[in-house]
């Protein structure tokens, strides 16, 4: 295909992860056009750099796409690649999502290096992860065990567990897998034990929007399937204003010519916990999403939304 464009430059934050996601993303616009120069813009975001409060205390993911909006937004890049689990659930005005890539393994990891499940580990065993999603549903489920905060990039998150730091920590397997790390996973959780992030394992890449010329390149990219499963996830979490700072999932599949969608909302704790599902037509996503929300409202999310609201 033929590009009106000579150059495109990708904005990413220059964690190993980002790099791979940029560099897939780069590797099949090039592909597409030959004749566009393709390149990327490496950027260190404040949630990169600050590594020593958990994500919920210091803003939420935004911190992870402000300084990549930034570089859309004066003109230094053309497009932003994500982890769809990082974006918030509102962009800021002039942004736009263009495409949703098809989804890698959407289920949360557990990796330890002395026990082989989740379910063997000894009461008052320390597990580590920055979510205070898989926080609350660990804590549910296994109340013995004592949860603390794991921040860093996936390298940094595998060498505290490796220096013995944790008895085990809980990673999305997506990383692991794209990383070439999938043999570090020691149990894939099912995701009704673990209802993952919203997009959780999808990339999505965001344009100005004004830049139809981008959006249209970008066409090629978008997987139907997987971006109205993250749309359907996406509409229930801003339904109830959810974001890092609130212990909620969502996760959503295709089987047959239906979207099924599962969701949750906890308190940290996870002494409060709903969960509620929904099923119908793919073409439907953004009002399952809505319905899957007001569901779990009337199973009393409100509620706890406005405990951790009042806690904040």
């Amino acid at each position: 295909m033929n590009s009106p464009l000579k150059k495109l430059v990708i904005a990413s934050r220059e964690s190993a992860l980002a790099m791979w996601q940029a560099h897939h993303i780069q590797a099949r616009l090039q592909a597409l056009y030959p004749d566009t120069e393709v390149t990327i813009l490496g950027m260190t975001t404040t949630g990169d750099q600050i590594l020593d409060s958990p994500l919920a205390r210091i803003g939420g993911k935004g911190l992870f796409v402000k300084e990549l909006e930034q570089a859309l937004a004066d003109g230094r890049a053309d497009l932003a690649v994500h982890s769809m689990k990082d974006v918030p659930m509102h962009l800021p005005e002039g942004f736009a999502l263009a495409a949703t890539g098809e989804r890698e393994d959407p289920r949360d990891a557990f990796v330890s290096i002395r026990h082989e499940r989740l379910e063997d580990l000894p009461e008052g065993s320390v597990v580590g992860t920055s979510s205070l999603r898989r926080q609350s549903q660990l804590q549910a489920r296994f109340p013995h065990l004592k949860i603390e905060s794991l921040r860093g990039n996936l390298q940094t998150r595998l060498r505290k567990l490796d220096d013995g730091q944790y008895a085990a920590i809980i990673l999305a397997a997506a990383g692991l897998k794209r990383l070439g790390l999938e043999n570090r996973i020691t149990q894939l959780i099912d995701p009704e034990q673990s209802i993952p992030a919203v997009g959780q394992g999808a990339l999505g890449i965001e344009i100005r929007d004004d830049r139809d010329d981008v959006r249209a390149l970008l066409q090629p990219l978008n997987h139907t399937e997987s971006a109205a499963c993250v749309e359907a996830e996406r509409a229930m979490s801003r339904a109830l204003a959810g974001s890092c700072t609130v212990p909620l999932g969502a996760f959503a599949r295709i089987r047959g010519n239906q979207l099924h969608m599962i969701g949750f909302v906890a308190s940290v704790d996870g002494g409060e916990m709903v969960r509620a599902e929904v099923t119908g037509a793919p073409a439907q996503a953004d009002a399952l999403g809505k319905a899957l929300a007001q569901k779990l409202v009337e199973q009393g999310a409100d509620r706890i939304l406005a405990a951790l609201n009042d806690h904040a």
